[in-house]
């Protein structure tokens, strides 16, 4: 019986999780109260289910704040990562709001803020918003500490700067988030599910509002077919020009993919096509590292260096190697070198006399009784085996 309060707390523990995870505002601001509003009510517009999906959404959590007939509305959204979240902070994030220095990724109008902090987003709205700063600032402070910080994408340094709107650029993980930023519906041909990853950007080319997509694809192979497969399914470069799709104008280099639609003409297209540039070189004859070859001098003098001390180590072995085996043959003497029961000697009787080991080794042993020598050989081919 001792078991079930063990079991139920753990259960009850574990249900609470999913609230222990999106508790990341603060119920309270200093001089401001808790509306208690759910979340549907303070963000009653939030991005699709399915462009959520696509940055890696896991939570969201909002509270409404009041403080006598002023009020502020904050959500923040809990990314699977640093990446995801700068791409929803990109997407939610419109031309007419303006820097400010809360985070390095922070922008604000006169009745919304948005902050990037490492995987989180915080969505502020309200009336007036630069005359609550301190109280942003607060709202920063409080979901700095369960933000999880790391890397963000750098794409967006291939964009052209030249002629660029500022902060229209965002950046593109899946098709559903294309499409609705992007004309001619392309999303499903861009191969997200194999790793591409997007940016995009307006720019005002020649009076025009022109779109510049760059998508980086694994590798230059699979660019290339891309390129393929949209010039044969749109009016990519004029290869469709009867299909009725919206006139777009492309490039490839290695692998990124460039396509630009709006433009007034060709000309301009290319022009801004032109700017673009992957960053990347693929080099086949230049060597990888710089090698600068020595001097004959220093090559001789290298030469004669390792030879002496070859040398040197030889005649340092060999003189070790002797004299462990002089040493070893005076103390224990016939037992461990030069011993009758452990050497097999091959010897050729090139004479008449026949062949004892002793003669050679100087064994103080008797010598063996010989017989007489095996007259049926001539001497000098007689070949005999001796232990």
């Amino acid at each position: 019986m001792r078991r079930y309060p063990t079991l139920v707390a753990a259960v009850l523990f574990i249900a609470a999780l999913p609230a222990f995870a999106q508790g990341i505002l603060p119920k309270s601001l200093t001089g401001w109260t808790d509306n208690g509003m759910p979340a549907a009510e303070v963000f009653p517009e939030r991005p699709q289910t399915a462009i959520l999906a696509e940055y890696g959404f896991a939570s969201f959590d909002s509270h409404s704040y009041s403080r006598g007939a002023d009020s502020l509305a904050a959500g923040v959204y809990k990314m699977k990562d640093p990446s995801a979240a700068y791409g929803l902070y990109s997407f939610l994030r419109t031309p007419d709001m303006s820097r400010v220095d809360f985070t390095e990724h922070s922008t604000m109008s006169s009745g919304r803020a948005l902050v990037l902090a490492g995987n989180l987003v915080l969505d502020v709205r309200g009336r007036d918003l630069t005359k609550f700063q301190p109280e942003l600032k607060a709202l920063v402070a409080a979901i700095g500490p369960q933000a999880e910080e790391g890397l963000l994408p750098t794409l967006w340094e291939r964009l052209p700067q030249k002629d660029m709107v500022e902060r229209s650029d965002h950046y593109i993980l899946g098709a559903q988030t294309l499409n609705q930023l992007f004309p001619g519906n392309l999303g499903a041909s861009m191969g997200f599910s194999i790793g591409t990853e997007a940016e995009l950007a307006h720019y005002q080319v020649a009076g025009s509002d022109a779109e510049l997509l760059i998508a980086d694809f694994p590798t230059p192979q699979l660019a290339s077919q891309k390129l393929e497969e949209l010039q044969k399914k749109f009016n990519v470069n004029g290869s469709n020009a009867g299909s009725g799709s919206p006139p777009l104008f492309a490039k490839r280099s290695l692998t990124l993919l460039a396509l630009v639609s709006g433009a007034p003409s060709q000309a301009d297209a290319v022009k801004l096509l032109d700017e673009v540039h992957s960053g990347a070189e693929l080099t086949w004859d230049e060597p990888t590292f710089q090698f600068k070859e020595p001097s004959i001098e220093a090559m001789i003098l290298g030469t004669i260096m390792g030879a002496g001390t070859i040398c040197m180590f030889a005649l340092i072995a060999g003189v070790s190697f002797g004299g462990l085996r002089l040493i070893v043959k005076r103390l224990w003497p016939g037992k461990i070198f030069d011993s009758n029961n452990h050497l097999q000697v091959l010897q050729l009787g090139l004479g008449s006399k026949p062949i004892n080991s002793d003669d050679f080794y100087g064994y103080s042993a008797p010598p063996a009784a010989t017989g007489p020598a095996y007259k049926k050989l001539p001497d000098r081919v007689a070949l005999r085996i001796f232990r």
